[in-house]
């Protein structure tokens, strides 16, 4: 039976009630199967639900089904919040897939994503996977890529928590301040 239409609030309520319930493969395997059924008309679309889908299975630990997930919606090619790549490659990172991953990370960064989410993405899963100076470099470039448009508020909130991310990782590295830094001094 197809679905005509799912909305925000619809995707909200399901991960609400995986928080709360650690059902976090059905609520996946619903979100698949929604994708699978969705219409054209639909305020969220068939890619964004694979996507939401696969970051069920990561919570729930499977990765190689968030993998798949992950590559519907790559293949669907409709718009998603964070680039299905960039999940991809953390998934792909967690089963010690690295050269697969930093294939789709190659493909991603030469796209250049629009999304600042992507950027935090990759370089949150670099970051936990000891690739410092690949965060650092992911880091670097959202943040290069967005700060133009700091005075919009929800991407002021993402550009805060990548520069704090970023400086973290400098940290780590025994890198000095830079101009990107000092922004933080001022927040």
């Amino acid at each position: 039976m197809r679905v005509t239409h799912v909305t925000t609030a619809d995707l909200d309520r399901m991960e609400f009630h995986a928080v709360r319930s650690g059902e976090h493969g059905p609520v996946a395997a619903r979100l698949q199967d929604l994708a699978n059924r969705v219409g054209s008309g639909s305020e969220v679309g068939r890619a964004e639900l694979f996507v939401r889908a696969g970051e069920q299975w990561e919570i729930a630990q499977e990765y190689e089904r968030a993998c798949a997930a992950y590559q519907r919606a790559i293949d669907d090619g409709g718009p998603t919040v964070i680039d299905p790549r960039a999940l991809s490659a953390g998934s792909l990172l967690q089963l010690d897939e690295t050269e697969s991953a930093y294939a789709h990370l190659s493909r991603l960064e030469k796209d250049e994503p629009p999304g600042l989410p992507t950027y935090v993405h990759v370089a949150e899963a670099l970051y936990a996977h000891d690739d410092l100076q690949g965060a650092e470099r992911w880091a670097t470039a959202g943040v290069r890529h967005h700060l133009h448009r700091e005075g919009e508020p929800r991407v002021r909130e993402l550009l805060l928590e990548l520069l704090r991310l970023r400086f973290r990782i400098r940290v780590d590295l025994g890198l000095g301040e830079d101009d990107l830094d000092s922004r933080l001094d001022t927040d």
